[in-house]
């Protein structure tokens, strides 16, 4: 039987969004989801737990989310930057990730890594099932560690515990978003466990009960 995953979060101003250090206990290998404004949190749990990062992996490109892109790939050279296939274009346009509109432009390295809906994936010795859920942003895409029991899900602002991400940004869908959310992330157990850009953590089976954005 696997090791459960460990999860740390950083939660970083002026947006309180969350980013994640992710391992396997026993091994040196870890995973940063969503580097915020606060990349020196993360590099500082790295290093207290002695790990070495294989991959930056975004769930989408809106600013506070890929804030910390650059100083960790120049922390950690070499390693591949991850992102969905439609949406790898928010990393270095400052209008379309938001960050002009807050005269704070920000140009990220550009994606080393292109991950598309369905497609499995293996880092750091996590496997991978990789969702696009458009609707808060074009291509926002899940990451479902369902070999995991119960699964982890980093879902970034596609939903957050009893919400989901706001749709009047450019390339935003409602009707997308709900569309998506319920084809392809309420089919998972409800134990599943999900992990949000803001707020804190959620479950699959208390969204699908009380999210008043997702009744039917």
């Amino acid at each position: 039987m696997t090791t459960p995953l460990r999860i740390e979060t950083i939660v970083a101003a002026p947006f309180a969004q969350n980013a994640y250090v992710v391992w396997r206990p026993g091994s040196p290998e870890a995973l940063v989801f969503d580097p915020g404004f606060d990349p020196e949190s993360l590099i500082d749990i790295l290093s207290s737990e002695s790990l070495k990062p294989v991959a930056i992996v975004n769930t989408h490109g809106h600013a506070d989310h890929i804030a910390g892109n650059a100083t960790m790939l120049a922390r950690f050279p070499g390693i591949p930057l991850i992102i969905g296939r439609n949406e790898a274009h928010l990393l270095t346009d400052p209008q379309t990730n938001l960050s002009a509109h807050y005269g704070l432009p920000i140009i990220s390295p550009k994606a080393d890594v292109l991950v598309d809906d369905n497609q499995r994936i293996e880092l750091a010795g996590i496997e991978f099932l990789v969702k696009e859920i458009p609707g808060h942003s074009p291509g926002s895409v899940v990451f479902i560690a369902d070999g995991e029991s119960p699964p982890i899900v980093f879902v970034g602002d596609v939903i957050f515990a009893g919400s989901v991400g706001r749709c009047d940004f450019p390339g935003g869908s409602a009707k997308k978003l709900i569309s998506g959310i319920k084809e392809k992330l309420f089919k998972l157990p409800d134990e599943a466990v999900l992990y949000s850009g803001h707020g804190p953590e959620t479950t699959i089976g208390e969204e699908k009960a009380n999210n008043p954005y997702c009744q039917v």
